[in-house]
């Protein structure tokens, strides 16, 4: 119910756009017509690579770690780090919305259009939505399965450093005008959806496993 709240919200807010460029508008630079943040060397190392590499790092030493152990949770979970940016990947792939830097409104030639509205012929070269790099830190959201429901508190805690990372990570792009503030919302979005359908699935196959196993024993 709430992914469905919050999807009817920030499709509002793509649709309309106007939040979307006020806050773009803010890191752009009207006199040199660029985004004098594009190109920062501390913006580009610690938050577009160096904050990447290590949430990758984390992913694979679980998955290593679970393997070791043979801890079949831990293994998912390590898995889901990946499958929400794999989604996001895709999405982008086939996405016609250009990036800020790319559009006519912020010194580039591309036009904007609204999420779900029609495309322009001159919509630029795309792939910008939703926001790849914030999904990596929303990627994090995947520690909540880790400790639910054994230990509530600590999955809460989780999953709100989860999106407060990939918040901050995807708001570090908007300063680059690389995305639009709503694209890291919706990366956020399609994150938790893909990793709470997919934990959920597995739950669900492992338990109806044990079931049959424990049936066939009896």
């Amino acid at each position: 119910m709430l992914l469905l709240l919050l999807a009817m919200i920030f499709l509002y807010w793509s649709r309309n756009e106007q939040l979307d460029i006020a806050i773009s508008q803010y890191w752009f630079d009207p006199i040199t017509q660029h985004f004098p943040w594009q190109h920062s060397y501390w913006l580009d190392m610690l938050n577009h690579r160096i904050a990447k590499e290590i949430i990758i790092a984390g992913a694979v030493i679980m998955l290593l770690h679970g393997v070791i152990k043979r801890n079949a949770r831990q293994m998912i979970v390590a898995l889901l780090f990946g499958l929400g940016p794999l989604v996001i990947g895709i999405l982008k792939a086939h996405s016609a919305h250009s990036c800020p830097w790319d559009l006519a409104l912020f010194g580039g030639k591309a036009v904007s259009f609204p999420l779900l509205g029609n495309v322009p012929v001159n919509s630029g070269p795309g792939r910008c939505f939703p926001g790849g790099h914030a999904s990596s830190g929303f990627a994090v959201m995947a520690l909540f399965f880790l400790w639910w429901p054994e230990h509530p508190r600590r999955a809460l805690l989780a999953l709100m450093f989860g999106i407060t990372l990939g918040l901050l990570m995807g708001f570090g792009q908007v300063m680059r005008g690389a995305h639009f503030f709503s694209h890291n919302l919706w990366a956020g979005w399609w994150v938790w959806l893909v990793q709470l359908l997919v934990f959920a699935s597995v739950s669900f196959v492992t338990n109806k496993m044990r079931i049959t196993k424990r049936n066939g024993s009896d």
